[in-house]
C-alpha cells in the first residue's frame, strides 16, 4: 500500500465512520498547538518531525525539527530510523499528512507519536516562535494589496489554497468555470497560503483550503473545508 493509498483511507475511514484511530482521538497524543509545545519541553530528547516539503519547511520551522518530506522517495527510510520504543513528535501544516504519518508509525509499532492538531498554521495563529534559520524570505501579499484585491463593485470569492492540499486542487477546476460563467457579477482570486504566511496570519486564516465571499467590499460568508460547486453556487446566488 502506498503513503498516498494510506492517505485516503485515514480520511475515507473517518468520514465514513465518524472516528479514526483511537490514539489519534486521545487528547494524551493529539494535541492543540500550545499543548505541543509543553510536551516538546517535557520531552526535549524526542525527535520532532516535519513532514511537509522541502520548500514549505523553508519557510519557517519548530526549532530542531528534522524534515521528512510524507510525499519524498525516502520517508519510509528515514522513519525506520527512528526509535520506535521512545516518543517522537509529528507535525505538518494543517493536520493531515501528520495525522496519515502518526496513524502508519502506530501500526509499525511505534508506541508514543504526538501530532499536533491543525499543524502550523495553529501554531502560527497561537503566536508561537517558529526558526527563521535558512528562512526564504517571503513579502507575500499586503493587507493593503489584498483590500485593493476586494475593493469591487463585483462580488469576490477568494479561495486560499496551497499546491499539496488535495482538497484544494478538487476545488479549483470549479472555481476555474465559475470565474468564467460569472465574470459579469463575480471575480475569483486564489492567494497561496504557502506564499502568504503574514497575510493569512492577519486574516485568520488557520486552515485550508478556505473560501471568502465578499459584496460590497464586506465579508458576506466564509467557509472552511472541502464544499461542493452547488453549495457554492447556492451562496453566489
Amino acid at each position: 500500500m502506498t503513503r498516498y493509498f494510506l492517505l485516503l483511507s485515514v480520511v475515507g475511514v473517518t468520514f465514513l465512520s465518524g472516528c479514526g484511530n483511537v490514539q489519534s482521538q486521545n487528547s494524551t497524543f493529539n494535541l492543540t498547538a500550545k499543548e505541543f509545545a509543553e510536551k516538546i519541553k517535557q520531552l526535549p530528547e524526542a525527535p520532532v518531525i516535519d513532514v511537509r516539503t522541502p520548500q514549505e519547511f523553508s519557510t519557517g520551522h519548530l526549532q530542531n525539527a528534522k524534515n521528512i518530506d510524507w510525499n519524498g522517495s525516502r520517508f519510509q527510510t528515514e522513519i525506520s530510523k527512528l526509535d520506535k520504543t521512545k516518543p517522537v513528535f509529528v507535525y505538518c501544516l494543517s493536520g493531515g499528512r501528520s495525522a496519515a504519518t502518526a496513524d502508519q508509525m502506530r501500526s509499525e509499532g511505534f508506541k508514543e507519536v504526538y501530532e499536533m492538531q491543525g499543524g502550523m498554521m495553529k501554531w502560527r495563529a497561537a503566536n508561537l516562535p517558529e526558526t527563521t534559520t535558512n528562512r526564504t524570505k517571503q513579502a507575500g501579499m499586503t493587507p493593503a494589496q489584498f483590500n485593493a484585491l476586494i475593493h469591487s463593485d463585483k462580488m469576490v470569492l477568494v479561495d486560499f489554497y496551497a499546491e499539496w492540499c488535495g482538497p484544494c486542487k478538487k476545488m479549483e477546476p470549479y472555481l476555474k468555470e465559475i470565474a468564467r460563467d460569472m465574470a459579469g457579477q463575480l471575480e475569483v482570486v486564489r492567494i497561496n497560503t504557502d506564499d502568504n504566511l503574514q497575510l493569512c496570519k492577519e486574516l485568520n486564516i488557520d486552515a485550508i483550503p478556505v473560501l471568502h465571499l465578499y459584496k460590497n467590499k464586506t465579508l458576506a460568508w466564509s467557509n472552511s473545508g472541502y464544499i461542493s460547486k452547488e453549495e457554492v453556487l447556492k451562496k453566489l446566488r
